[in-house]
């Protein structure tokens, strides 16, 4: 019988990582994935950049010695830039991190005016500015910071979805003006593509909504062992008894953490369990 291999962790101070670990499921659907956050120190968007490594470099020792993964995703925008290098010089492991997805959304955008819907403290930052000169020149750029939804995508999780109308008030900048209003925005936070349809049935009109996942997931593919059931695992002839089952870490035994159980089995996990950091 053939052994799985050793499992990629998906990694987040919050649940946004569960739409990166969507995408790798469906690119790879017989992939051990675990999915583990950090919400005993949710969210990671306002500490101090130097807080944030030090609990990112614990909580992910305590993780990866438990589970023994073959990649880490770190599925966070803010930890991605800030403690990315950090850990990739601390941890004899390979890591793959999350940006907003810049350059796939100026190929796609018709009319060259893009938005980035982010959190406060993504939009602050001196990186999102080089991804916008460096792949987004020739658009006109219109960025939106809200922690807000990120609050909003933790609350859905857990049975209690936004109100339409806050929805509208969030996007109403990225179509203020019919001169600029925007055709395609950036999902850059890993928690919004959690709210893809809410977000979508909000917009005043259709447009294009693009997110890391895919490119995460591309990534991942060409990084993980090359093994008989990962090669496997890009057809479509695969039985689902075949598939590994998924798992959830959390940092912190709450009640709102239980809470988010349905949403995680909905989602094909088959256990939650607690690890104190």
């Amino acid at each position: 019988m053939t052994s799985l291999p050793a499992p990629v962790l998906v990694f987040d101070s919050g649940v946004g990582g569960l739409s990166i670990l969507q995408a790798i499921a469906e690119a790879l659907p017989n992939l051990p994935l675990v999915f583990a956050c950090d919400n005993a120190a949710f969210p990671y968007g306002t500490k101090p950049e130097a807080e944030l490594i030090e609990r990112v470099d614990t909580v992910l020792h305590a993780l990866i010695d438990r589970i023994r993964p073959q990649l880490v995703v770190i599925a966070c925008n803010t930890a991605s830039t800030v403690a990315l290098p950090h850990v990739r010089k601390h941890f004899d492991l390979p890591f793959v991190g999350v940006v907003p997805a810049i350059k796939p959304a100026a190929q796609l955008s018709r009319r060259k005016r893009i938005g980035i819907l982010a959190t406060t403290a993504t939009i602050k930052r001196p990186y999102l500015d080089d991804l916008v000169r460096e792949f987004a020149g020739d658009c006109q750029v219109i960025r939106v910071g809200s922690s807000e939804l990120v609050q909003e995508a933790e609350a859905a999780l857990r049975g209690q979805p936004p109100e339409p109308a806050r929805l509208r008030v969030m996007l109403a900048p990225f179509f203020a003006d019919p001169a600029t209003a925007v055709d395609t925005i950036v999902l850059g936070c890993t928690h919004f593509p959690l709210l893809r349809k809410e977000l979508a049935a909000a917009a005043p009109e259709p447009i294009n909504w693009v997110d890391s996942g895919d490119a995460i997931a591309r990534r991942v593919a060409s990084l993980v062992a090359e093994t008989d059931l990962v090669r496997a695992s890009h057809t479509t002839n695969t039985a689902s008894t075949d598939k590994p089952a998924l798992t959830a870490w959390m940092t912190a035994d709450t009640p709102s953490a239980r809470a988010l159980w349905p949403a995680l089995a909905a989602r094909g996990f088959t256990d939650l369990q607690f690890l104190a950091v």
